[in-house]
């Protein structure tokens, strides 16, 4: 009996713990509500749930502080802040509205479909140049054929994530895969390489044509954007544009004669900043590289507008807001 007695006593402080809890998490939640509407300006009298009537044991009272404030220490939560960076208060003005599609980002504010049309076309060139002789591949070609595949990848993953209707849309997602890969493969130059650049040339042929790629991405898990390209490969095409930038910007008549290519690097500029945040690519989690490649896109995307308004002025300066920002992110990062 004397068992069983102690048993039901017990149980009986066990239920009255958790019934203590919930009440507690209920009153933690009604405080935040509270604290909330009061930063919405409601300038009413906070809610508080009513205390438990149950006298509690000497035990159960001891899991908690007489007065929590007089011991936890640090300033209470914004929750003004905390609403309005989940409403996506920290984005690119560029970028912040409008119908969003792709992961609900707004690739068409950064990339027009003719600049990613464009670059597809560049690079399948490049490419061919580069793979036109097994000596030429082997002997530094196949470098080549890894930098321009990763532009073309990442420009397919742009396409695939587009909020827009495009060209290639219903086979980006395949066409991503199948490019990310060779340009992988291409850190050799093998015959196993060459021959798998020769079959995505043959794709890129059928695309441009009005065709579908004919190979298969047999992908096994979910897409992350750090396996469209390796970072080095995209920093490679990132220079090239920039300096197609610097040399349409030397004067006013280079900018003038070259305004049409202008608006393409800068644009490529701007889609590599945003793709290179993207969550699992190296440094992503990087503050000050987050920063560092925020601060390129934007600064590209000023150069793009001013080229539309043919304003060489902001132009330059926006070249320079860029040229700044790259210089001192690969001070800090150079690999």
């Amino acid at each position: 009996m004397r068992w069983r007695a102690w048993q039901q006593r017990e149980v009986w402080r066990m239920t009255v713990r958790r019934m203590l809890f919930a009440a507690v998490a209920i009153t933690c939640a009604w405080g935040i509500v509270d604290g909330a509407r009061a930063e919405r300006g409601a300038g009413k009298p906070h809610r508080r749930a009513t205390p438990p009537s149950t006298p509690w044991d000497k035990g159960t009272l001891g899991n908690f502080f007489d007065d929590a404030f007089a011991t936890l220490e640090g300033q209470r939560p914004s929750f003004s802040a905390t609403r309005a960076v989940a409403a996506g208060a920290s984005q690119p003005a560029a970028v912040a509205d409008g119908p969003a599609g792709g992961g609900g980002f707004k690739w068409s504010a950064l990339i027009s479909e003719e600049t990613l049309t464009d670059e597809v076309k560049d690079m399948k060139a490049a490419v061919a140049g580069a793979s036109a002789r097994p000596a030429d591949f082997k002997g530094g070609g196949y470098d080549t054929a890894r930098e321009a595949f990763s532009a073309i990848a990442l420009a397919f993953g742009v396409i695939a994530a587009y909020d827009q209707d495009i060209r290639w849309k219903k086979d980006a997602v395949t066409a991503r895969d199948l490019f990310a890969r060779v340009g992988f493969n291409c850190k050799v130059g093998t015959d196993q390489s060459l021959a798998e650049t020769k079959l995505r040339l043959a794709d890129l042929e059928a695309m441009l044509d009005g065709g579908s790629p004919q190979g298969k991405a047999d992908r096994d898990e979910d897409f992350s954007w750090h396996q469209v390209a390796g970072r080095p490969a995209l920093m490679t095409r990132l220079e090239s544009a920039e300096m197609g930038i610097g040399a349409a910007i030397a004067s006013k008549g280079d900018f003038d004669r070259a305004v049409e290519r202008l608006v393409h690097d800068a644009e490529i500029v701007a889609a590599i900043g945003e793709a290179i945040q993207q969550p699992d690519f190296e440094y992503h989690d990087d503050d000050s590289y987050r920063g560092y490649a925020a601060t390129m896109r934007d600064a590209a995307v000023k150069i793009r507008d001013a080229c539309k308004k043919k304003d060489y002025e902001t132009a330059r300066a926006a070249a320079g807001e860029l040229k700044k920002s790259c210089d001192a992110c690969h001070g800090d990062y150079r690999s």
